[in-house]
């Protein structure tokens, strides 16, 4: 694109309302932070940070960072969806989405509901195996409603980047809060219910047939994969130049959904605390950002406490007692034979894999 037509654009931008700096309501729109790792046979759930797939279909996938990326656009990472299991038979009822779910407090911006509602300007890299139409929608959970366009894939395994821009919705506002408003789903694999209708390219009451009409069957053979990167949804009716941030303030916005203790050494220290009983220890882990809401825990159990001897942690007993969006108290029951009020400190077992999850996501 000429300087001439980014400057038009941004002024088309500028004049529906966008334009300037904190423009991306995506985050980690360039697939740069993937605390998770890779995912292997895939069928639902966060992937790569704020990124998630889900099928109901057969169809499986190893999800990956992975450093292939369009040439000269300045990004370093994408996000690879490789086809593990194929879904060549599609059933009427499959349904098989690439998607980031937004806050509506993030989303204020876009003036949805009212009389001065802006347009969406979405703008992405994809490199797939398939070509063909594929359809992506955007849904307002708030109010239920949804509008879906469809985009081409022209040349198979060749970056392309796409820009697409929804209508303004006058009606439904999104919430002013911290749960989920707005689901952005890049469809894959789609049955008959899902694409029978007629897709208006405006904001209408949700309609299953009218989702995804026109959507190519991308998972069909395990020699697939699809990439994307480079994504951006910000007001206006113009896409404008991807807003590139520090890595360190993207980790923050993710770690504010999903905070991974990932340990990177033998006996990495996970936090102090003491025991409240000769069996029961209790330690305080605070988050580095503040969360979205009160987290849930999860991961690996091959834990010890170390009081300058070593207290194993009794197999599937790490718990959480208290949490607050800042800090988390852990329960380990031990081995017995401790003293209260004895400080000790979380290790992990002699073991470099262990991980503790701290989940907040929408």
């Amino acid at each position: 694109m000429s300087k001439a037509a980014e400057l038009a654009n941004l002024i088309g931008n500028i004049n529906a309302g966008g334009g300037g700096v904190n423009r991306n309501v995506i985050i980690n729109g360039a697939m740069n932070v993937a605390q998770r790792g890779t995912q292997t046979s895939h069928s639902s759930g966060y992937t790569l940070d704020r990124w998630n797939v889900y099928t109901s279909s057969a169809a499986r996938f190893t999800i990956s960072q992975e450093s292939d990326v369009p040439s000269g656009e300045g990004f370093a990472n994408s996000i690879k969806l490789d086809v593990t299991t194929a879904d060549d038979s599609v059933a009427s009822s499959d349904f098989g989405v690439f998607r980031t779910i937004l806050e509506g407090q993030d989303l204020q911006s876009f003036c949805k509901g009212t009389s001065n509602a802006k347009p969406f300007a979405l703008q992405f890299f994809i490199k797939s195996t398939v070509t063909g139409t594929y359809a992506i929608e955007l849904v307002d959970s708030d109010n239920s409603r949804a509008v879906t366009k469809t985009y081409t894939v022209d040349s198979a395994n060749t970056w392309e980047k796409k820009t697409i821009t929804f209508p303004a919705d006058t009606t439904g506002a999104f919430t002013d809060d911290n749960n989920a408003s707005l689901y952005i789903q890049w469809g894959l694999i789609m049955g008959s219910n899902y694409t029978s209708g007629t897709a208006s390219g405006s904001w209408e009451s949700q309609t299953t047939a009218n989702r995804f009409v026109g959507q190519v069957n991308a998972v069909n053979s395990t020699s697939n994969n699809i990439l994307f990167t480079g994504i951006q949804l910000e007001v206006g009716q113009n896409p404008t130049s991807f807003e590139v941030e520090p890595f360190e303030r993207t980790l923050a916005k993710c770690q504010r959904y999903y905070n991974r203790h990932q340990a990177n050494t033998a006996y990495d220290v996970v936090c102090h605390g003491h025991f409240g009983s000769d069996t029961q220890w209790f330690g305080t882990y605070f988050f580095p950002t503040e969360m979205r809401a009160e987290p849930t825990l999860a991961g690996s159990d091959t834990w010890r406490i170390y009081t300058g001897s070593t207290v194993p942690v009794t197999s599937g007993s790490l718990a959480l007692t208290r949490a607050t969006t800042t800090a988390m108290t852990i329960e380990c029951v031990t081995g017995d034979n401790n003293d209260e009020g004895q400080g000790a400190m979380m290790t992990n077992n002699n073991d470099s894999d262990a991980h503790i999850e701290f989940k907040a996501e929408l």
